[in-house]
């Protein structure tokens, strides 16, 4: 309890600190996510459409998820040196092997059946591909997207190891003074983020899966 008093005083007193902190850490954490489904989703319909694609492409990032996000960082960091832009492409690593595999699995689901169907109806390629083909796959897009939000948040903190910024630098600082009242002054607003993204997109994808129950 002494611990929260004490976090709650460090807020009240350094209040600039922190919202510009939690400003970084979101901007980071939507910044990697919208890059990711940029270069995702299209890489998955494409590989979910060309098999000759998805060998290599699907090895390749099914690869990144076995990498921890901490190693992410290191690898990066002799490359582009420190602060937010390697910070930046690190955690957009981590964000593209759930989004790409799940487009590449909800579009891979769809049956071939309903895709004729729709074509013999005169149907275009584009036409099937917005009110067919992304409905019947926006489950699985949604439970990937979800699980690279909560991933990014929870794995942004790791940026102020190299000068990214964020709310992980209250939690290095805390574990560095030994005081866990500034640990709680990052831990717990991202905790807080990350369990507001799982509720967001379950109930997201709650919806988009109405219909297919009874």
């Amino acid at each position: 309890m002494d611990a929260l008093t004490g976090a709650y005083d460090y807020v009240l007193a350094n209040s600039e600190r922190f919202w510009d902190a939690l400003r970084v850490h979101v901007t980071i954490s939507l910044s990697a996510l919208l890059i990711a489904l940029v270069v995702c989703v299209p890489l998955g319909i494409a590989c979910a459409k060309k098999q000759w694609l998805s060998v290599p492409v699907m090895a390749t990032f099914n690869a990144l998820r076995v990498i921890p996000s901490l190693a992410i960082l290191v690898l990066i960091l002799p490359i582009m040196g420190t602060g937010f832009a390697p910070a930046l492409v690190a955690l957009t690593l981590l964000a593209c092997p759930p989004i790409l595999v799940n487009t590449y699995l909800g579009f891979r689901s769809i049956d071939s059946f309903v895709l004729e169907s729709a074509s013999g109806m005169g149907m275009s390629q584009g036409r099937i591909l917005r009110r067919i083909e992304f409905p019947l796959a926006a489950p699985l897009m949604i439970a990937g997207i979800k699980t690279a939000v909560v991933e990014v948040v929870a794995s942004a903190t790791l940026a102020a190891f190299i000068g990214g910024g964020g709310l992980g630098t209250f939690i290095i600082n805390g574990l560095s003074m030994y005081k866990f009242s500034i640990l709680l002054v990052g831990a717990i607003p991202v905790a807080m983020l990350a369990i507001a993204s799982e509720i967001v997109f379950a109930v997201i994808e709650r919806r988009t899966t109405k219909f297919q129950r009874v």
